[in-house]
């Protein structure tokens, strides 16, 4: 005779299911802060990598990569390790572990990229990993803890999913729009082990099962205390980038602004008419050729680092207007505090992105727009497409300049797409670099590094800019019409929806942007 068994003892009739004890709210606020800590420690991990690697679409993924490869170790491992061991024996150690290895991470990743840079994509990949997993495996922990009845499992599961992909979002949102602008980077991360640290306590002392917190704390500490000497440190760590000015030991004035560990701009700042980086040198000498010299002129300025050519334009053409567009509020404070930028400069600066910048401009308001965004080595992929380069026509004036840094190296990939890009937008476009770069040259292969590219729809002296760059020492040479055609050799334009940048860059060492 069969029998019928009924549901679990823990779950049967008028008995209330055990909690192991851990209540609804602290499995809550266990999941929601574990995940939160994943996404903090994500984003940061890609600050602190920015000044060896670069800001680039590689590095992000490799990041992202690396962070979901931690997610599913930690959930797959932690569930399964939840239905060997009793979680509550687990939970302290994750979170205490975690913590300490977080704590850890500005120190270790900074000293490999000094003394070690062949480890330090294996360490930068550990140090998102370890702590990731760790955080990861909370939840089926928790899961587990809380599954007491069969009747509810679809509830809880479903519960606490949703209590971590909060907690994500939040630690995603408060990252990026409040700690990194508030806080250092290495402040962030010590802060954060030591909450998880709190958490691994709080923890054990409940479970009375884990003792470890004690030599953990003495880890986080010494985490801290190891970040401070630790190399890589920034004067000022902005909202983008990790910011130091170095002084010129040769130019009282002299001031270089280095920004992830690339020279951005140099600015003396007693004598704004001297330019020390070649390229800079480059667009000033189109730029005087291609207006009458010392008339004023209203122009637009792509990017701002230490306003280099901005003060340049102000000192040489008095009653000239550059409106600025700077995305990196701590570099503008940098340049009111280390430059001596003035409010009566002529030079308004505006925090926020190019491409917003330019959609707010008037058709036909500028006569000269400046491209010099750059974010690492490669200019922003948004600023080089057809469409953008649609709206830098909008607001020139018939006989306006465009006038654009770029840095490129080997087979100068993404500078042929660029200046195919403003062929489509531009009657008249013109190549300025070192002969061997821009096809003028007889070397065997170029060597690379920045060009200036200018386009416009009326016909630019080009003889006279040629004496300028003589004049100024350059160096460079021009290529435009069937050279500069062949040069391009059928690059194709990028588009808003074709713009592999990262892809088609070819970095090489530091350079100035």
């Amino acid at each position: 005779m069969s029998s019928v068994t009924g549901p679990p003892s823990s779950s049967a009739a008028g008995e209330t299911p055990s909690d192991h004890g851990l209540g609804s709210r602290s499995a809550a606020a266990l999941v929601f802060g574990s995940s939160a800590a994943v996404l903090i420690v994500e984003i940061v991990a890609l600050r602190l990598l920015a000044p060896y690697l670069g800001l680039t679409l590689e590095t992000s993924t490799m990041v992202i990569g690396v962070a979901l490869t931690a997610i599913a170790l930690g959930s797959w491992l932690g569930g399964r390790l939840a239905d060997l061991v009793d979680p509550r024996r687990l939970l302290g150690p994750a979170l205490g572990v975690s913590g300490a290895a977080v704590a850890l991470t500005p120190a270790v990743l900074r000293s490999t990229a000094e003394w070690a840079p062949v480890l330090l994509l294996l360490v930068a990949g550990l140090t998102i990993l370890v702590p990731g997993a760790l955080l990861s495996a909370v939840t089926p922990m928790v899961t587990k803890l809380r599954l007491t009845s069969l009747a509810e499992t679809g509830t809880v599961v479903g519960r606490l999913s949703g209590v971590g992909t909060v907690g994500a979002i939040v630690g995603t949102v408060l990252t990026g729009f409040v700690l990194i602008s508030r806080l250092p980077v290495s402040g962030i991360l010590i802060s954060l082990g030591v909450l998880l640290m709190a958490g691994s306590a709080l923890v054990g002392w409940r479970a009375r099962g884990w003792t470890g917190t004690p030599a953990l704390t003495l880890v986080v500490l010494a985490g801290g205390l190891a970040t401070v000497p630790a190399p890589g440190g920034c004067d000022a760590e902005t909202k983008y980038h990790c910011a130091r000015v170095v002084a010129d030991p040769g130019r009282d004035g002299g001031r270089t602004l280095v920004l992830d560990g690339v020279r951005h701009s140099y600015v003396d700042v007693d004598d704004p008419t001297y330019l020390k980086f070649t390229y800079v040198r480059a667009i000033a000498s189109v730029v005087d050729t291609a207006f009458p010299a010392g008339e004023p002129i209203a122009a637009y300025h792509l990017g701002g680092g230490g306003l280099t050519f901005p003060r340049y334009l102000a000192a040489t053409r008095p009653g000239t207007r550059s409106l600025v567009s700077e995305i990196d509020g701590g570099v503008v404070r940098i340049d009111r505090e280390e430059f001596g930028l003035r409010p009566d400069a002529g030079i308004d600066v505006r925090t926020e992105d190019g491409r917003i910048g330019l959609r707010r401009l008037g058709t036909g308001s500028r006569d000269l727009v400046v491209g010099d965004a750059f974010g690492g080595v490669s200019v922003p992929w948004h600023l080089t497409t057809v469409e953008a380069m649609a709206d830098v026509r909008r607001v020139l004036k018939d006989d306006g300049l465009y006038v654009a840094n770029l840095i490129d190296h080997g087979d100068m990939a993404f500078a042929r797409a660029e200046v195919a890009t403003l062929g489509e937008a531009f009657e008249h476009v013109a190549l300025l670099g070192e002969p061997a770069d821009i096809g003028t040259g007889r070397a065997a292969a170029p060597d690379g590094g920045n060009l200036v590219v200018l386009a416009s729809d009326r016909p630019v002296d080009l003889r006279a800019a040629r004496e300028a760059l003589d004049g100024r020492r350059v160096g460079w040479d021009i290529a435009t019409g069937e050279a500069l055609t062949a040069w391009i050799d059928g690059a194709r334009p990028l588009t808003d929806d074709y713009a592999p940048v990262d892809q088609l860059l070819q970095p090489h060492g530091p350079q100035a942007g």
